[in-house]
């Protein structure tokens, strides 16, 4: 199942590769990944394949949320076809 991220935080050294970290730990493949830094804010959208993963999409939801929690990164999944479904015009 593919899944839209989003992560947003103050810029600082090693948010990419705490969160890409986390990913391959679950097994979740990064598809697509886009950043960008505007005025000292990070930002990154991320598409993900979780069924790679042995864990599931509440798992890993909750691993990132946490991770978040803990190094003050504002992160959020969803599953790709909702998102689709929520934008289509």
């Amino acid at each position: 199942m593919k899944a839209v991220m989003t992560v947003t935080a103050q810029d600082r050294v090693g948010i990419i590769a705490g969160v890409c970290s986390l990913l391959a730990e679950m097994g979740v493949n990064i598809l697509d990944l886009s950043q960008t830094v505007m005025q000292g804010i990070f930002t990154m959208t991320l598409l993900v394949d979780t069924s790679t993963s042995s864990h599931t999409f509440d798992e890993i939801r909750t691993a990132l949320m946490t991770r978040g929690e803990k190094e003050s990164l504002n992160i959020h999944i969803q599953r790709a076809d909702i998102f689709e479904a929520m934008h289509r015009v």
